[in-house]
């Protein structure tokens, strides 16, 4: 479960992350479009981040030797 949730934030980065290009590329630098969609990508990498530190310090998430 804990790998499933991991992937789908992965893949909430990485489709936030071409979103914001794309609005970037189709406004022209003019909307506030480019600017959400990267505020929810650094929303996203920082949830993941937190909760891999948490996972490993409960020890969900091994560490691999």
């Amino acid at each position: 479960m804990l790998k499933l949730v991991i992937i789908l934030l992965l893949f909430g980065v990485l489709a936030s992350l071409f979103s914001g290009l794309f609005f970037l590329y189709r406004d022209r630098g003019a909307g506030h479009r480019t600017v959400k969609a990267l505020t929810v990508r650094v929303a996203l990498s920082v949830t993941l981040f937190v909760l891999l530190l948490v996972a490993y310090w409960l020890g969900l998430l091994p560490p691999r030797v």
